[in-house]
């Protein structure tokens, strides 16, 4: 059994198979573990030289793989893609590795997975060798919460709501545990999961490798965890999922297209970042109903391109203003033109606009295929003493038992 010095108290920092079925545990004092076994024999943690041995062992590892990493205080995580054939298969690969450690007196725990994170999780607190391609979700659904990794109070508040496993996490909605605990816990147990695998996407095709690296770079930065890559990275490897074919440059003599492509990169390196449902884009939807006018989606997913921007004049206001008010503000009309004519003046956020030009109207209403609750309107555009011009639009009609209701839809400029 080895102990250890902290805060003051020798403690148990690892102990034996035997000492684990006689009752002591890691974190024990010195002094509670000999007053159930008098006669117990112990030796002082070296932590040096157990990395020291964790070192010889992964560069004894070089036998089954180029890509071997330490996870330290007693791990090795190693990348076996594509070498298992020369084993024999992945069992064989497996058998020959954990039989080669334990001739040199090691007790190991070995466990072939698609996720690192899973074999890690596997290798420490479950019972699964191989795990088979796509069945990581089912293989960690019986682990405990420990297998997460998670900080003792975190583990703690999960464990008195209830859920014990980690399948009973993975059954409700990540946001909830992203809102208490924050979205490193949820990033974890997707990785967890092998749902999570660190990529790297752009939104065209690239052939500058400084860039790739660069984008590579902003991705490891912004990873959850902490990385500890020592003196650098030895190998960083790039697997081309998606293809296209990449069209020669041809910058036009408004160099538009070489704007373009740098909003592209600067677009590339904001989403490897923050990630990409962080970085966003309005794409036009086909209707004339300005609610439904446009949405939001991340700005490197591909859309097809079912409607375009309307085209503005030269010279002339655009028909719809960029700034739209969801949901409409409700203005205050003492008077208007009856029965089809704007406001002589509306009030809005305290402040009276006297309305001294417009246009229209023009009537919107709802699309006739979809249920809505929504009433026709009149839209009109109308500028004040000012010179601000407002969007404005009233529904019902003047005559009717109720008075018509008027509303600021949006702003132009």
């Amino acid at each position: 059994m080895l102990v250890e010095k902290v805060k003051g108290a020798s403690r148990i920092a690892a102990v034996s198979r035997k000492a684990r079925q006689a009752g002591l545990a890691q974190g024990l004092t010195l002094a509670d573990a000999r007053a159930r076994i008098p006669h117990l024999w112990v030796e002082e943690m070296n932590r040096q030289a157990d990395l020291a041995l964790l070192g010889d062992v992964a560069e004894d590892c070089d036998r089954a793989t180029p890509i071997v990493v330490a996870d330290a205080p007693d791990g090795l995580l190693l990348d076996v893609t594509g070498c298992g054939h020369l084993f024999g298969g992945e069992a064989q690969l497996r058998s020959k590795l954990s039989q080669r450690f334990r001739k040199a007196g090691l007790s190991v725990r070995t466990v072939i997975a698609g996720a690192p994170d899973t074999a890690r999780a596997l290798a420490r607190h479950g019972r699964i060798a191989i795990v088979p391609a796509g069945g990581e979700v089912n293989a960690v659904r019986g682990l405990p919460l420990a297998a997460l990794g998670l900080e003792p109070k975190d583990q703690l508040a999960i464990s008195r709501a209830g859920l014990k496993t980690i399948g009973a996490l993975i059954d409700r909605p990540s946001a909830l545990f992203a809102a208490r605990f924050g979205e490193q816990m949820t990033l974890k147990l997707a990785r967890l999961q092998g749902l999570s695998p660190v990529s790297v996407e752009t939104g065209h095709g690239l052939r500058d490798p400084a860039v790739v690296m660069r984008l590579f770079r902003e991705r490891l930065d912004a990873l959850a965890d902490p990385l500890d890559p020592g003196f650098g990275f030895d190998l960083v490897r790039l697997c081309v999922l998606d293809a296209e074919p990449l069209a020669m440059l041809q910058p036009e003599l408004d160099a538009h297209a070489i704007e373009a492509d740098e909003v592209a990169h600067l677009a590339d390196r904001l989403s490897a970042r923050f990630g990409q449902d962080r970085v966003l884009r309005f794409v036009a939807v086909d209707t004339h109903n300005p609610d439904r006018a446009a949405r939001i989606v991340p700005v490197l997913q591909e859309t097809r391109e079912d409607a375009q921007w309307p085209d503005l004049s030269v010279g002339e206001p655009p028909m719809r203003p960029m700034h739209i008010f969801v949901p409409p503000q409700t203005v205050s009309v003492a008077m208007a033109e009856v029965p089809d004519g704007p406001p002589r003046a509306f009030r809005w956020r305290r402040t009276e606009h006297r309305v001294i030009a417009h246009e229209g109207p023009e009537r919107i209403a709802p699309e006739w295929w979809r249920e809505s609750a929504l009433e026709a309107r009149d839209y009109y555009r109308v500028e004040d003493t000012e010179g601000r011009r407002f969007w404005l639009f009233r529904t019902g009609e003047y005559g009717d038992v109720e008075l018509p209701r008027w509303f600021l839809h949006g702003a132009f400029g």
